[in-house]
């Protein structure tokens, strides 16, 4: 059991060091880009189905962790699905701007810039400082 619960943790940590290097590539990618069109078709076909599913795998983890200990629900266990559903709202949020994004307008591209690289950051940090909470405390 205890081979099984270690190796749980494994993934979980695995997952969460992935969704570090997707946000820092989403951002990268970000701040590299300079024409909307090939911004917005990078990042549905690769960047957004990669991202989520390195965000599903590390909640999915997470779930058959808290499930190995019977549903005990700790502070970090509180605080990691928090953090796993601001950062679906946050996704969603940049995923919707860029949506809606009209390739028609000359400036629109240099206004969202600032927005997606708020959020991506927050993303970031957020998942940084619970991983580093987790590993070292």
């Amino acid at each position: 059991m205890n081979e099984m619960y270690n190796m749980g943790l494994d993934l979980h940590s695995l997952s969460a060091v992935a969704i570090l290097v997707m946000i820092f590539i989403n951002l990268f990618f970000l701040m590299s880009s300079q024409e909307l069109a090939k911004y917005k078709r990078v990042n549905s076909l690769y960047l957004t189905p990669l991202t989520m599913t390195v965000l599903g795998s590390l909640l999915f983890t997470g779930v058959v962790m808290m499930a190995a200990k019977h549903l005990h629900f700790s502070i970090e266990n509180i605080v990691m699905i928090i953090l796993g559903v601001a950062l679906i709202v946050l996704e969603a949020k940049r995923l919707k701007a860029l949506k809606y994004l009209s390739n028609k307008k000359e400036h629109a591209f240099a206004a969202y810039k600032p927005f997606a690289r708020t959020l991506l950051q927050v993303e970031f940090v957020l998942v940084l400082l619970m991983s580093l909470w987790m590993w070292f405390l």
